[in-house]
Formats: C-alpha cells, sequence, structure tokens
C-alpha cells in the first residue's frame, strides 16, 4: 500500500504515540521491525502516520514494548481500527488540512474546554459573527474563500448539538463579549446565542468580568481537547504561523492547569448569565 501523502493529525497522533512507547522500552525501530517481520522504513511510516496499522499489530507492538496500560492501548487499538469519513471529508482541497483535523479531533473528543480572550470560541459564534472574523483576515481572501470556512464552523456546532453531544466548557473574556467584530445587530444576536447554547446540559460558559482580581491571562486562548484517555488529550493553538497540535505531557499538564486559573477568577454559572443578559440590554 502506497504511504499517505497527507496524514490526518489524528493518524500522525496514533503512530507518534506508537512511537512514544517503542522510545520508552528502549528499542530502535530496526530492532522492532525485525522482530515482526517488518522493515525499519515501514516501521518509520507507520510512526510518522504515513501508513495504517492494523489493530493486531498495535496489540503485538504493546506486548513488545511491555506496555501495562490497558485502556491507553486499547484507545490506540480504536483509533487504528477507526475508518470514519465524516462530513469533513467533504472540505479536502477546499480549506486548510487543519481545518479536518480540527473538525475530527472535536468529533472524537471526549470533552472539550475553551478560553476565549480575542474572539467568542468558534463552537458558540454565529454565522454572521464568523463571517465579519473570517472577512477580517489579512491577507484579505478572495472571492469565494471566506464562505466555505463559515460554513464549516457552522457544520463544527454539531458536535455540542447532536445527540451524544460532547461536554463543552467554555470560559469567555469580557472583552470578547463586548467586542463588536461587525455591527451591534450582529454583537447582540451573537450573545443571544450564547445564553441559547449555554441552555443545553452539555454545555457551560462562564465569563471573567474586568474586574475579576488575579487574572494575568490576556493571552491565555486554549482549545483543549479530552481524549479517550488523558495520555490522548490535544490542545489546539494558534500561533502566527498557522494552527499547532500540542499533546506532549508536560504541555497538557500545563493547559490544564491553566484552565482551572482562569477557571477559578470566572463568574459561576447563575452570574455568567446574568452578566451577559444585562449586555444584551446595554445593546
Amino acid at each position: 500500500m502506497a504511504p499517505r501523502s497527507q496524514p490526518t493529525a489524528r493518524q500522525v497522533r496514533l503512530g507518534a504515540e506508537l512511537r512514544k512507547l517503542r522510545d520508552v522500552a528502549g528499542m530502535s525501530a530496526r530492532e522492532v521491525a525485525g522482530r515482526l517481520s517488518s522493515t525499519s522504513a515501514q516501521m518509520s511510516q507507520v510512526e510518522a502516520g504515513l501508513s495504517g496499522v492494523s489493530e493486531e499489530r498495535v496489540r503485538k507492538l504493546a506486548a513488545l514494548y511491555a506496555c501495562r496500560d490497558e485502556p491507553l492501548i486499547d484507545a490506540l487499538v480504536a483509533m487504528a481500527a477507526d475508518r470514519t469519513r465524516g462530513w469533513w471529508e467533504g472540505y479536502r482541497g477546499v480549506l486548510p488540512p487543519t481545518f479536518l483535523d480540527l473538525a475530527e479531533l472535536e468529533h472524537h473528543a471526549r470533552f472539550i474546554q475553551v478560553i476565549g480572550t480575542a474572539h467568542v470560541p468558534g463552537l458558540l459564534q454565529t454565522e454572521d459573527y464568523a463571517r465579519a472574523v473570517f472577512s477580517y483576515w489579512v491577507p484579505e481572501f478572495v472571492a469565494g474563500e471566506v464562505e466555505p470556512r463559515v460554513e464549516h464552523r457552522m457544520r463544527r456546532k454539531e458536535v455540542i448539538t447532536r445527540e451524544g453531544a460532547v461536554a463543552y466548557e467554555a470560559i469567555v473574556h469580557e472583552s470578547v463579549l463586548r467586542t463588536r467584530v461587525a455591527d451591534r445587530e450582529v454583537a447582540r444576536a451573537q450573545l443571544d446565542e450564547i445564553l441559547k447554547q449555554s441552555e443545553r446540559p452539555n454545555v457551560t460558559v462562564r465569563v471573567v468580568p474586568f474586574d475579576a482580581d488575579g487574572f494575568a491571562g490576556a493571552s491565555a486562548a486554549l482549545f483543549y481537547l479530552g481524549g479517550p484517555v488523558t495520555a490522548l488529550d490535544t490542545v489546539q493553538r494558534d500561533t502566527p504561523y498557522g494552527t499547532a497540535f500540542l499533546d506532549d505531557a508536560a504541555q497538557l499538564l500545563a493547559m490544564r492547569t491553566l484552565f482551572r486559573k482562569v477557571e477559578s477568577v470566572s463568574l459561576d454559572l447563575m452570574k455568567s448569565r446574568d452578566f451577559i443578559h444585562r449586555l444584551v440590554k446595554e445593546l
């Protein structure tokens, strides 16, 4: 089978986790390949996400590496067996691969935690708000490039609205709620949308007001996706060079700590809803 030309973030993650297990076992790719009647080149392709790996092979590798973490092994086996071709595949070749990767990661997430310090979190945005945000990008998109992005963002919202929806926690700073990315009408509709979504049993929205003591996280934007086990969690962060997916254990721990810090200075759920209602009235 020819190597994948463009593996997804989820496929790359599976390979990376298998490589981590091999590194912990202190074995070389050549040594493992010899034990499995394979080649070091094939091992490299699997660990880079360029080649698929069977469920049986994952279990053989785990046994070879003396891994006793059964929940992790089961989760890796499930990733290897997954053949989901979700709605996001319809945007392949239309949008950058990271858009598709994010939608796939959300689809499989156990929970999602978000901190919004620049914009309303994507899964809570209205079409008009999303359109205004994408239209503001520099360099500007040419005709026809904004709408697919808006449509994709709206479709992503199904993870919090579908049956068996993911648990979604958002913390939003007051500055985000007060910033008008378009006009007063769009701003009011956006606040109403946040209130509407926060009524769902799986969705919680907390606000960090301007007068909150102990908040030094103006740059604390965060998108944390819970995996089937903690070791397979993922953080998505926007950088000056594009979207980055982080999965190092130390990075994940730091981001979980960051979320707890910001959460500790946010208003509780009822006070947050009251706060947003007051902002609506001001408009």
